[in-house]
């Protein structure tokens, strides 16, 4: 059963996290829908329905990540934890590519977890290229 998520925290999450991905920084708006409310820890693996364990999601890397908290870095093949929106801060793991459509891992971290999330795929990257046409993306902050 999907852990109950009060109203009231929901919305202190979407606060912090600026109602968009803490992963690949889609806005709702972009999505045409609510994001999901993401265990950082999953709660089939134990990890709590707290605040300090919820960020937002896009349902894409919601699926993706499932219940993973570690990955492999595609360079170092080294396991490391995935990133976790709620403690790090995005801009010190990742970058933008220099064309704005693709997510750069700059540590091992921010490498593992954009493979494990699948943030580049073929669908999103073309989204990102008509995002930027029309001066939607990449996000400034």
């Amino acid at each position: 059963m999907k852990p109950y998520i009060a109203t009231s925290l929901r919305e202190r999450i979407s606060l912090k996290a600026k109602n968009r991905c803490g992963y690949c920084l889609r806005t709702e708006e972009l999505m045409g829908m609510q994001m999901t409310v993401d265990h950082i820890i999953p709660s089939a693996v134990g990890g709590t329905t707290t605040e300090d364990n919820l960020w937002l999601a896009c349902r894409h890397c919601n699926e993706f990540k499932g219940v993973q908290t570690k990955a492999r870095d595609p360079q170092t093949g080294e396991v490391v934890n995935l990133f976790n929106p709620c403690k790090q801060i995005w801009h010190e793991h990742f970058g933008w590519s220099e064309n704005g459509t693709e997510i750069i891992g700059k540590t091992p971290c921010g490498r593992a977890t954009v493979s494990a999330l699948k943030m580049n795929n073929p669908q999103i990257v073309v989204a990102r290229r008509m995002w930027i046409s029309a001066g939607w993306w990449p996000p400034l902050d």
